[in-house]
């Protein structure tokens, strides 16, 4: 999977409802404002993710019966694309977990490890990888795993016809003869070597650090599975969408969109028996997930909205656990657009009003991000500081010195980089006495998103700045994401998130040739630091930590962006369930096979 999940289009900020005062010159006052932000959460507790264990404290052995019942938040309809290869959101990630792992797995450190169904040597000298698929594994449909379907992910990856979002990370790009296989110039990866039917021996131009840190590939691909199936029509095809198969735990039986997906049991499995009789996954609306849970229609919720936790904190027969969000929300600042012939980068600030960094210094400390998490979000969302979360403990810069909400600050810089009310109607124009008007884009949705950015809004007109809605309104993802990518010219700043994957590495996100580089934002040391902490000398893991720190501390100084808030994610679970946990991933004993009840449930009828 690509680092960058399809939610990092998605802002923690959906939604902007513009002031009563949207089009007035005057600005309200900041002791009006701070009552709106102190009436934004209902509640006065005020909770923080140290608060919550990852893993339930019903641990054991389960009965080995039953069927979870999963309740998965999600307000809109989607037809998921079940195949990792064409695979792009968190969503469709969420749902494969339990019928299609992944063959490596990770540690608690993000490495990855030999415990999962296919291992890896790495020899640097050669510059080579050595996968080994271990023998036993059965697919679904009961044919065997084998070292060629894992290459065949390559294969469509690769393939000239491929029109997914995978296919970016070192371990794509630096392998021998992938770009030639891409272009349609060879019908083989020269790269790839097959030993026998379960070792194939990768030789790259070079070993990259990331390589053990989800820079290699992941997913095996069933291509027996897909016979016969053009490599452009697979994420259309029965085999992506109901006739899916995988190794993993349990079998997907039936999936209606918008309702329900249906998994049981795979007695083949090749770590154990499950301890589930089956899983019913349904879909369901923010509005009743938390009728749903104190009821106990669900076990388990996926996706709950952190700032309906306060009025349920203390419902009987559940536990909460709780971990920090790898992603993070922000502000982006609208400084070039994207080549689409060189694909990289135009970085032109001086042709953008965002371009001056004193602007978007100023709009920093315009925000109290501390009160916002404390007053919306009850403590479960804080001010962020960097684009590398403390999700990443050891790789997060914990001693940033970012701008602290300071309006007078704000105020200084701006008048001192000539931004002042040159014809008295309480907003500021440019330093060549210009109309400044910063058209801001956001998504609609969401119960917190009108008082919220209409406190971003004000604080930033409390400083003198003409922040408007673009348009007036807000806007469906669809057209919002369109007007990100395709760099509106209309759109100033924008709000976003990105989420973070295995991959420490930001170059996906900020680098030149990054299309997810939304503000397109470049210089001359943002690219000397991501490419050291890609380079041989990052091999080193000290190395590589300290290069991404000076690189968070170039963040904070030419500042593409503001990071906003890191979140809390929250999920309820029946005080009967076994072995549930957030690290799930890297702990044995909670892998999904071993959750189950501690008393059988009975059935439904």
């Amino acid at each position: 999977m690509s680092k960058v999940n399809l939610y990092l289009f998605i802002s923690l900020l959906t939604g902007i409802m513009f002031l009563s005062a949207c089009g007035s010159n005057e600005n309200t006052s900041s002791e009006d404002d701070d009552t709106e932000t102190e009436n934004a959460a209902d509640s006065d507790d005020t909770y923080s993710y140290t608060d919550f264990e990852p893993t339930v404290s019903n641990q054991g052995e389960p009965t080995g019966e039953g069927t979870l019942r999963i309740g998965y938040v999600r307000n809109e309809s989607f037809i998921p694309v079940l195949s990792p290869t064409h695979s792009a959101s968190s969503d469709e990630f969420e749902l494969m977990r339990f019928f299609f792992e992944p063959l490596l797995t990770y540690d608690e450190e993000y490495q990855y490890t030999n415990d999962g169904a296919m291992e890896f040597e790495i020899d640097e000298d050669a510059r080579t990888v050595t996968f080994t698929i271990k023998e036993g594994i059965n697919w679904h449909d009961g044919e065997p795993l084998t070292i060629n379907d894992y290459i065949a992910s390559y294969e469509v990856i690769g393939s000239p016809d491929y029109e997914g979002v995978n296919g970016m990370t070192d371990g794509f790009t630096l392998l021998e003869g992938f770009e030639e296989y891409r272009a349609g110039d060879s019908d083989e990866i020269s790269g790839i070597e097959v030993i026998d039917d379960y070792t194939a021996v990768f030789t790259y131009e070079e070993i990259a650090p990331s390589f053990t840190a989800g820079g290699l590939w992941q997913y095996a691909f069933p291509e027996h599975h897909y016979e016969d199936v053009p490599v452009e029509e697979i994420p259309e095809a029965s085999q992506s969408l109901e006739d899916v198969i995988g190794f993993g735990p349990y079998k997907l039986d039936e999936i209606i969109p918008g309702e329900h997906v249906i998994f049981s049991k795979n007695e083949d499995y090749w770590r154990g028996e499950p301890q589930l009789d089956g899983i019913d996954l349904r879909f369901i609306d923010t509005s009743t997930i938390g009728h749903a849970v104190e009821s106990g229609e669900v076990d388990v919720a996926l996706g709950f909205p952190s700032d309906q936790y306060p009025d349920l904190a203390d419902i009987e027969n559940v536990e909460w656990i709780g971990s920090i969000d790898s992603g993070y929300s922000y502000i982006g600042f609208k400084m070039g657009e994207w080549d689409t012939e060189e694909n990289r980068v135009i970085y032109e600030p001086e042709n953008y009003k965002m371009g001056d960094v004193n602007l978007r210094r100023a709009m920093w400390h315009a925000l109290n991000l501390d009160a916002v998490g404390e007053r919306f979000y009850n403590g479960l969302r804080w001010q962020a500081t960097s684009p590398i979360t403390p999700a990443r403990e050891g790789w997060h810069h914990e001693d940033l010195d970012v701008p602290e909400y300071d309006p007078d600050e704000a105020n200084r810089i701006l008048d001192e980089a000539g931004y002042e009310d040159v014809d008295g109607d309480g907003f500021r124009e440019t330093p060549d006495g210009e109309p400044l008007e910063i058209n801001y884009a956001a998504m609609s949705g969401g119960d917190t998103a009108e008082p919220l950015n209409n406190y971003y809004i004000q604080e930033w007109r409390n400083i003198g700045l003409n922040v408007q809605l673009l348009h007036g309104r807000l806007h469906e993802p669809t057209s919002f994401y369109s007007m990100v990518q395709y760099d509106e010219p209309e759109v100033d700043i924008f709000s976003a998130g990105f989420g973070v994957g295995q991959n420490v590495d930001p170059s996906d996100t900020y680098g030149v040739d990054a299309y997810h580089n939304f503000s397109r934002y470049e210089s001359e040391e943002n690219t000397r630091l991501l490419e050291e902490g890609n380079s041989a000398a990052s091999l080193d893991t000290q190395h590589r930590i300290d290069t991404y720190k000076e690189w968070q501390e170039l963040m904070v100084e030419d500042i593409p962006i503001v990071p906003l808030m890191y979140s809390t994610v929250l999920k309820p679970v029946s005080t009967n369930v076994m072995n549930w946990s957030d690290n799930e991933f890297y702990e044995e004993d909670f892998e999904i096979y071993r959750v189950g009840f501690e008393e059988t449930p009975e059935p439904e009828e």
